[in-house]
């Protein structure tokens, strides 16, 4: 399947739990109409993320799935993806959103307990280590048996964006997204301080821009939304 990852800002001005509940409640109405929808996640940033006065880069990403590229062409052209896009401007800051489309790879995938915390980071190949695909087998087949190697990561997903949007001739902002799934916050500290975790970054110089850098990341709560 091909999936779609959105993420974005709220509208100026719009306190956190009221995007929330719109996004959850009345957006997500919408999305779930969409024809051809295989499966609908939502990803608000966690609540720690606006401790202290923070502002995390982003409030969230949403990700959404369908059987090839050629549904998603005639989903665009559909009342029901104008309606979800007309409602955006509601909650949403419009020149802050987003989108790849992405292939997924599934590196690790350990039972998950409710209430699982998800860690997405945004990547950017080094265009002077490897091309397109270089970058995306070295991260498929080298860095992604590294990654899973660490105890406590439960789950570990790559999405690579797709292959088709470089042979277009277009420059993606990001050349992938990297989830992970810790059982709760204790255990994704513990994640950042394991030796797996620092051998991961290490490996980051083999195939990243900016290796061991600060790079976009979201920890969020996952939202799966029922399509019945």
């Amino acid at each position: 399947m091909v999936k779609a990852v959105v993420w974005f800002k709220r509208k100026p001005g719009m306190p956190v739990a009221e995007f929330r509940e719109h996004w959850r409640t009345r957006h997500a109405d919408k999305v779930r109409k969409l024809p051809g929808l295989r499966r609908y996640v939502q990803n608000p940033a966690h609540e720690t993320s606006y401790r202290k006065g923070r502002e995390p880069w982003a409030d969230g990403f949403a990700e959404t799935w369908f059987e090839a590229t050629e549904a998603m062409r005639q989903v665009a052209k559909s009342p029901e993806y104008a309606d979800v896009l007309a409602d955006e401007a509601n909650f949403l800051d419009a020149a802050s959103r987003t989108e790849l489309l992405c292939d997924e790879v599934v590196v690790k995938d350990e039972p998950l307990a409710p209430g699982a915390l998800k860690y997405a980071v945004w990547i950017t190949r080094d265009p002077a280590l490897h091309d397109v695909d270089g970058f995306q087998r070295y991260w498929r087949e080298v860095h992604g048996p590294l990654g899973a190697r660490n105890p406590f990561m439960r789950r570990y997903v790559q999405n690579h964006v797709r292959r088709r949007f470089y042979d277009l001739g277009r420059v993606p902002p990001f050349d992938g997204i990297t989830m992970s799934w810790s059982k709760d916050l204790d255990e994704l500290r513990a994640s950042g301080r394991s030796e797996e975790l620092r051998l991961t970054v290490e490996d980051q110089q083999h195939f990243m821009a900016d290796p061991g850098g600060a790079h976009p990341f979201l920890v969020v709560d996952e939202l799966e939304v029922g399509l019945g």
